[in-house]
């Protein structure tokens, strides 16, 4: 069963919006596959690796994603096994990335699909898809890929836990288990009584080379050397094989099948060539197993030590426990009661799936491969890079409050990144990791900053830089546009995203202001307070709009609001969206937008215009008006009331946006948009818990509407965070009163200097708004244009 549909069809934003009603909650149907929670489950049974894999099915939410021949994006989150920041990851896949590119990303599961193509057990790249070699267990006959021997699999027996996987394949008749250590997977096969028990191990279509080394062991080594950890893996198998072969695609430049006899080598030890592989077989009773654990490294020789330290024996449910623990250490620092069995799922799943990035490719003391491919010995752990366009809006402040030691080490592994390639690393678009580094020197992380410093200005300053079209920027102060020559709409892909890429410079500016001014250096905190009010430069006042503009000044006509320009003058956002793509000032925005009257009534048409563009945007989902919050330049959004005097809109928006777009789909674990490797993710956990880091380059949070009636959060600091709201239900979303400390708190934020030495929040919730709390003018949060 799914939504009720006349219920939600029901539901108008624009009531609450305009007049205070009350909400209605959301009623959704669980399916088998998303069966309620028994009472009393801790956290690490709660959380379901599974949510977010999903797309969402109401219309209402997806919008008009996504065009022909492709699926409705899902979180693309993956169910697989793996520790927190999982340097290894155990984990399905379902969807031929080989042959098809569906869903905008090389995402290996999507949920819905009702094949399996196999299992990888190796250090995946961005989203998973570049983890190899590809494993799979097949009964009787197989096909080398890419026409890979697919199995059906029963969704009911198909489970997920935090660093566990199975599924049963029923095609082959074979139950199939994963689970991980740190820098091990071990996979075990449980088959049927067959004299053809192969297990298939290959690399991808880029190949490399694998070899078969006496009856137990399979290793190779990937042509390409990022994908994990230097491209070597070894594995090993619980049994001896009772015959064995390798394979490869045909030579040559056809791009077909591919694969004829000739290249299936009975017998063969050593394969080299596109989607290089190994069989192996096995003579099996009924319900034996078998069972692989897998390692890589820099070397075969690296891979192979990893894999006795790590998994020394066979003792699969063992590293299963371990892992278990291990995540249970983590998930435990925050303790939620109340909400419903769903909520309490939800945020748990959430908060797994935020810990996905960035992953730890080194421990200190450890050989690995940096960015130039020179193997090094790591002086830190080391970790990979931070998606800073996504994570680094949310994400990032949440590891700064619950783990701020791996906060040091990844601030470690960015700086030495910079000083490998000579330049900070930036992420997609922005250059925004100066949110990491300034947010955790606010919440008083220890590092060397002033070294750091000089890597982020070089980005803000050195025109041959990862800043694209800095040039532009710092001589006119704006980023111009150009006019494609067919259709604007996606799929376009083409542009410069001026108008975006000012309003995101214009933030990471003002960042850089600050941080120059902690370290006393006036003359740069000037400079870049300047350039950090350059969004004006892109502000159409005529219209109301940000607004792309061509070299000689011009604003870019027609011009279409509604319309997802993605990446011609905006980036995977529309003109709606990208108009509040200012979270360092938005009351500075405010003025611009002529008030807080008008300013309020801009984001409740913002939030109630029906959503109707004539372009199509392939991850435009979780769509409220003309709110996407499947893509992040507007997520911070629905927390701008608490700058113009409404708060209470924020407390009914936030948890609106909780219960639609997460988990409201048949199966329960659909996500809006992506995950992007743990900013959907953290939107919620953190949204749940009752605040948000609009800006995380500052030590604020804005307050939303808690959702549980008690929630306690282990600081990394030792202290505790917690959260009461009393009388809390779904119709009392909104904020009556609150104490913090037991004296009244009469703003809509607070710092972390307020709770830095622990503190607990009272909330005092009610079915109607209290429109007076946290609506002063002065009670506003601080912004460039107006500090505290």
């Amino acid at each position: 069963m799914g939504i009720d549909r006349n219920l939600n069809r029901g539901w108008k934003l624009g009531a609450i919006l305009a007049s205070s009603a009350a909400i209605l909650p959301l009623m959704v149907a669980f399916s088998p596959a998303a069966a309620r929670p028994k009472v009393g489950q801790s956290p690490v049974e709660l959380a379901d690796p599974l949510v977010g894999t999903a797309p969402l099915d109401d219309p209402a939410v997806i919008g008009n994603a996504p065009p022909p021949g492709e699926p409705v994006y899902s979180g693309q989150t993956s169910p697989g096994a793996r520790l927190p920041h999982g340097s290894v990851e155990a984990a399905p896949v379902n969807n031929n990335i080989e042959l098809l590119y569906p869903n905008g990303v090389p995402v290996p599961y999507y949920y819905t699909n009702p094949t399996m193509i196999g299992f990888t057990g190796g250090g995946g790249s961005t989203y998973g898809g570049g983890a190899e070699p590809f494993i799979m267990p097949v009964v009787g006959d197989w096909s080398p890929p890419p026409a890979y021997s697919q199995s059906y699999y029963d969704k009911s027996r198909e489970k997920a836990s935090p660093g566990y996987y199975s599924v049963y394949l029923d095609s082959f008749r074979t139950q199939a288990e994963l689970t991980a250590t740190r820098w091990a997977s071990v996979m075990r096969f449980t088959f049927p009584e067959s004299q053809r028990s192969n297990i298939i191990v290959n690399l991808p279509r880029h190949g490399g080379s694998v070899e078969v080394v006496g009856d137990r062991i399979v290793r190779g080594v990937s042509n390409d050397k990022d994908s994990a950890d230097g491209g070597y893996f070894v594995a090993e198998f619980s049994k001896p094989f009772a015959a064995l072969g390798t394979f490869r695609k045909s030579p040559g430049d056809n791009e077909g099948w591919g694969i004829g006899t000739s290249d299936v080598k009975p017998g063969g030890r050593e394969m080299t060539g596109s989607y290089a592989g190994s069989y192996v077989t096995f003579n099996t009773k009924a319900g034996e197993q078998v069972l692989v654990k897998m390692a890589h490294g820099t070397s075969y020789e690296q891979a192979a030590q990893r894999l006795a330290a790590e998994v020394p024996g066979w003792d699969f449910d063992g590293v299963r426990q371990a892992a278990q623990g291990t995540w249970a250490q983590l998930l435990n620092r925050v303790r939620v009661t109340g909400g419903t069995d769903k909520q309490r799922k939800l945020f748990y799943s959430t908060l797994f799936q935020s810990f996905a990035s960035p992953r730890l490719i080194a421990q200190k003391g450890k050989k690995f491969a940096d960015t130039n491919g020179k193997v090094q010995t790591a002086t830190h752990d080391r970790y990979g890079p931070v998606p800073f366009w996504d994570t680094g809006r949310n994400q990032i402040v949440l590891l700064e409050l619950m783990e701020p030691e791996a906060v040091q080490n990844i601030m470690a592994s960015e700086l030495a990144m910079a000083r490998e390639k000579g330049y900070m690393n930036t992420s997609f678009h922005g250059d925004n990791a100066v949110f990491l580094f300034l947010g955790a020197w606010e919440r008083g992380i220890e590092f060397d900053y002033e070294a750091a410093y000089e890597y982020l200005r070089k980005n803000a300053t050195d025109p041959k830089g990862p800043r694209g079209y800095l040039a532009e920027y710092m001589k006119q102060g704006w980023i111009s546009d150009i006019v494609p020559d067919h259709n604007p709409s996606p799929p376009y892909a083409g542009g410069k995203a001026g108008a975006d890429k000012t309003l995101e410079y214009a933030w990471d500016d003002y960042a850089l202001a600050l941080y120059a001014k902690k370290l006393g250096k006036d003359t740069d905190y000037r400079m870049f307070l300047k350039r950090a009010g350059n969004y004006v430069h892109v502000f159409d006042k005529s219209i109301g709009f940000m607004r792309g503009r061509t070299a000689d000044g011009k604003w870019i006509a027609p011009f279409d609001p509604q319309e997802p320009y993605y990446n011609f003058m905006m980036k995977e956002a529309s003109g709606w969206s990208t108009l509040w793509l200012v979270p360092h000032d938005v009351q500075g925005l405010i003025g611009l937008l002529g008030g807080r009257d008008a300013f309020n009534a801009k984001l409740d048409e913002f939030f109630t215009k029906p959503y109707n563009p004539t372009g199509i945007c392939r991850d435009c989902t979780g769509v409220i008006g003309q709110y996407v919050h499947g893509n992040q330049p507007d997520q911070q959004a629905p927390y701008y009331y608490n700058w113009s005097g409404q708060p209470w809109k924020t407390q009914a928006l936030v948890r609106q946006i909780l219960e639609r777009t997460y988990g409201s789909d048949a199966s329960g674990y659909g996500y809006p948009g992506m995950d992007d490797q743990g900013a959907t993710s953290s939107w919620y956990a953190l949204s749940a818990l009752g605040f948000y880091p609009v800006d995380p380059s500052s030590q604020d949070y804005i307050i939303g509407s808690p959702l549980f009636d008690d929630a306690s959060l282990d600081m990394g600091n030792g202290k505790t965070l917690r959260i009461v709201a009393k009388n809390n239900s779904d119709t009392n979303v909104y904020i009556q009163s609150a104490t913090l400390n037991g004296k009244p708190w009469n703003k809509p934020w607070f710092r972390h200097d307020d709770v830095k030495d622990g503190a607990t929040f009272v909330f005092t919730m009610g079915a109607k708004p209290n429109k007076a709390w946290g609506a002063a003018p002065a009670a506003a949060p601080p912004s460039m244009s107006r500090k505290p």
